[in-house]
């Protein structure tokens, strides 16, 4: 008897951990991702920006900018995303105006983790000491370099906001009152 129930226990673990994997490769995909309403706009620019065509035909999915690929840091990332799924559901970014009525605050956030983890997602493909520093414009050159020889704080996302999605408006302050 024991042994029966140790084997379901087993079965059961292994049934949870498969299914559990699925499910985080089913939502890290983009197709995934931009089939909310909401994130049509976003997709669409996207698909106009270098990480969805370029020279090269690399291209960058949703979940490699915005799903750390550490499990822990990756649950973290999925009960986040949830916020939006349910902004979704009760229709508090469902239209284009409502979802470009809270860009700005949701944008930041995302600036801000990226900020916090030194751009952790952009450096799983960019890697300064790879850069060809001597085929970047003079500012790029410059700043790449101070930030390979440990002279700068900055990180990707410092200048390189806008990227993938159109940097929204920052709203004026008394918009921001009225929010709250």
């Amino acid at each position: 008897m024991k042994l029966i129930f140790i084997v379901l226990l087993l079965l059961i673990g292994v049934a949870l951990s498969h299914g559990s994997s699925v499910t985080l490769k089913a939502t890290n995909s983009t197709e995934f991702c931009t089939s909310c309403h909401s994130m049509q706009w976003v997709q669409e620019e996207w698909m106009e920006s270098v990480h969805y065509k370029n020279i090269s035909g690399v291209r960058a999915e949703c979940s490699d900018c915005h799903v750390p690929t550490e499990t822990g840091p990756k649950l973290v990332a999925k009960l986040r995303a949830a916020k939006d799924v349910w902004g979704e559901i009760t229709g508090a970014i469902d239209t284009e105006e409502k979802f470009e009525a809270y860009r700005w605050e949701m944008a930041n956030s995302v600036w801000d983790r990226m900020k916090a983890t030194d751009s952790r997602e952009c450096k799983s493909c960019h890697l300064i000491a790879a850069m060809d520093l001597k085929e970047q414009d003079r500012s790029a050159r410059k700043k790449h370099k101070r930030i390979a020889e440990g002279d700068s704080d900055k990180t990707c996302i410092d200048c390189h906001k806008g990227v993938a999605h159109e940097v929204p408006k920052e709203p004026k302050s008394e918009e921001v009152a009225l929010k709250n």
